[in-house]
């Protein structure tokens, strides 16, 4: 049985997840349809990662009707062990697969326009492809130690009612903890690092040179915007406080307040996926002339 209240978590989730299920379930498939229609001839490097944050999404959103469910039912899981394993692993690749893919735009954004003579002659959409693949065979390899950790556990020992858990067992709980800070440092803090300091450089070549035109300025900073948000209100505050709650939990420090703002925070890491096609709008014409119109400087 859980050691902490869990009303508030239930009164949160399900309303939350609801909201995010639809908006970023019509955001990404109305997203992906362009990609498919509009941009089947223009498919350069940024359209090839913005298919696999996409595909990656979509994964995880059709996951989330059974946590609506999960928490509508006051945290009790009913669709078996092997698709409480499947959920925690898909939401492992979502998140650490966003986090990956939004690297690989930034970065791309940065060596097209940084070394633009480069780019025209060397980097190729196959080369997006293999980057691609490398990113989900790294993905995957990281999220798989969950598929043993996760499991079904007994809401009370007599009781044929079950929580879905990342780990059940107290005597895994340190190497669960172990777990969770790996990923944050290689799942987060990486791309993080690597993504901010491509930024950093574009705003500076961008700030020095005149010739780039009005629009690139613009989908440079609509990518910088959307990226900021999804670090501020997303990513870094589900990893500290995931980590912080694991912490508590690992040493039996019952903090109300701490338990509480990691419920939030696990709202919030979703949100994520409602994102994403704002960040495309930065990436591919089609979705931003279908949301914004044409522009004075093209499409």
């Amino acid at each position: 049985m859980s050691k902490y209240d869990d009303t508030f978590q239930i009164q949160l989730l399900p309303p939350l997840y609801g909201v995010e299920f639809f908006l970023a379930l019509v955001g990404n498939v109305f997203a992906l349809c362009l990609l498919i229609i509009k941009e089947r001839k223009n498919w350069h490097t940024g359209v090839v990662f913005s298919f696999n944050l996409a595909i990656c999404d979509i994964l995880y959103i059709l996951t989330l009707p059974l946590l609506i469910a999960y928490y509508a039912k006051h945290k009790e899981w009913t669709f078996g062990r092997a698709a409480c394993k499947i959920e925690r692993f898909l939401f492992t690749c979502n998140l650490h697969g966003s986090l990956f893919f939004i690297m690989a735009i930034s970065v791309n954004r940065w060596v097209a326009i940084v070394y633009p003579f480069f780019t025209r002659n060397h980097v190729r959409p196959r080369h997006a492809k293999i980057v691609s693949v490398l990113i989900w065979v790294a993905v995957i390899v990281l999220s798989s130690p969950v598929l043993g950790m996760a499991n079904t556990c007994p809401k009370i020992s007599t009781s044929e009612k079950y929580f879905c858990m990342s780990v059940c067992n107290q005597t895994n709980e340190r190497s669960h903890f172990n777990y969770k800070v790996s990923l944050a440092v290689i799942g987060c803090l990486i791309p993080l690092l690597v993504t901010f300091s491509s930024y950093v450089s574009l705003i500076w070549v961008i700030y020095k040179n005149a010739n780039i035109t009005l629009l690139e300025k613009r989908k440079v900073a609509l990518m910088v915007g959307s990226v900021l948000v999804l670090y501020i209100i997303s990513f870094v505050p589900y990893h500290i406080l995931q980590l912080t709650f694991l912490y508590t939990k690992l040493y039996n420090i019952q903090l109300k307040g701490v338990y509480n703002a990691y419920q939030i925070s696990k709202g919030l890491v979703t949100l994520n996926m409602c994102i994403h096609p704002i960040l495309y709008m930065a990436v591919f014409d089609s979705i931003r002339v279908a949301c914004c119109g044409k522009t004075s400087d093209g499409p």
